[in-house]
């Protein structure tokens, strides 16, 4: 796969996609995280679905009588969600640094663990609201939720498209996101949600996205080859095997690892570096590249939600008006939920390969 290519047109197609994903209907505080998972698997950008949700929803949220910090907390933990959930930028990358790993087996692994992941913080987010006491919003009709189900159908076949695309052969990922760009493109127009001002808005911030990440790319390849030449992966091998040879401890020490490099390097870079060096321990471990693709990607999407460089906090604080400190103690039962989910998916490898086993057993 020409990672070149596909990753300038995979920026372009989020910048199309979030203008109509903000359109789907939800509710509030438990309708933030389902509606976080879906909007974010669109564009495969947390960061913005995370500013133009927040940016929506929380105005809202106020109005009703939320606590800010509560609304902000809910947006920071559940916009990471959008990067399990396919077309998720990041996967493609870690097919990139991983030597070529399905691209359409990591998108169909991140399904379950991503709905894991929702329904979790569903949870969290409906016991927090239940014991503070807050409004619950007026259930809609029957009649409401089809005609706004039939309005929203163009969009929601974007995803169908896409996965099935890849999925069924009729075209590669780097073909399947050109598709989408027109798509969305189109959709955009026919809403009449984008002018030709925000198109050349649009193609300049993708052209100067793009080429950060490539440049992030070019630079950790040559870090990847001069580690690799310096021994540096068989260093580390020797070092976390010599603390034990359980697979599982093992795999906790990697965990932790990558938690802790989360919090101080963005997930892009982060999966090119250290993706060449915990792999070949997972190999011998003999964890599936796809499973441990996911339990990665996991894992450092929490230190988008943390200081210091936790792009998703600082965002979703400077959209809901709250300062870091009050909304760290809502936010800390999400993260709770959230390093439950991390073990479950990193202990059951099961979640992850099972719709990959059943539609890509190849």
């Amino acid at each position: 796969m020409d990672f070149e290519y596909i990753y300038p047109i995979v920026i372009l197609f989020g910048s199309f996609a979030i203008m109509l994903a903000i359109g789907v209907p939800i509710t509030f505080a438990i309708g933030l995280a389902s509606l976080l998972s879906i909007i974010t698997a669109i564009p495969g950008s947390a960061v913005a679905s995370a500013a133009a949700v927040g940016g929506i929803m929380s105005p809202l949220q106020e109005k009703e009588g939320y606590d800010p910090a509560f609304s902000a907390a809910v947006n920071i933990a559940s916009a990471p969600i959008g990067l399990m959930i396919p077309p998720s930028n990041v996967l493609i990358v870690y097919s990139l640094a991983s030597g070529g790993t399905s691209v359409a087996a990591l998108f169909l692994a991140g399904y379950l663990p991503g709905i894991l992941t929702a329904l979790a913080l569903m949870a969290v987010a409906a016991l927090y609201a239940r014991r503070n006491h807050y409004p619950v919003a007026q259930c809609i009709t029957a009649r409401q939720f089809f005609q706004v189900f039939r309005e929203s159908i163009p969009s929601l076949l974007l995803i169908l498209i896409i996965i099935g695309g890849i999925i069924g052969g009729i075209f590669t990922p780097t073909e399947a996101s050109a598709v989408a760009v027109v798509y969305s493109l189109a959709l955009a127009i026919l809403y009449k949600e984008i002018s030709l001002q925000k198109i050349h808005t649009i193609l300049l911030e993708s052209v100067v996205t793009s080429s950060i990440v490539l440049l992030l790319v070019g630079c950790s390849l040559g870090m990847s080859w001069a580690m690799t030449n310096a021994d540096v992966p068989e260093f580390i091998n020797n070092i976390i095997t010599s603390v034990s040879e359980n697979k599982w401890v093992i795999l906790l020490i990697i965990n932790l690892i990558l938690l802790i490099v989360g919090t101080f390097m963005d997930i892009t870079p982060a999966i090119l570096i250290f993706t060449p060096i915990f792999l070949p321990i997972a190999h011998q471990l003999g964890i599936d590249p796809i499973h441990f693709g996911i339990i990665m990607v996991f894992n450092l999407t929490i230190g988008l939600c943390t200081p210091p460089v936790g792009t998703i906090l600082f965002v979703g604080c400077s959209i809901g008006k709250v300062s870091i400190d009050r909304v760290i103690r809502p936010l800390l039962p999400m993260f709770l939920a959230l390093f439950v989910v991390m073990a479950v998916i990193c202990y059951i490898p099961q979640i992850s390969l099972l719709l990959p086993t059943l539609f890509a057993p190849s």
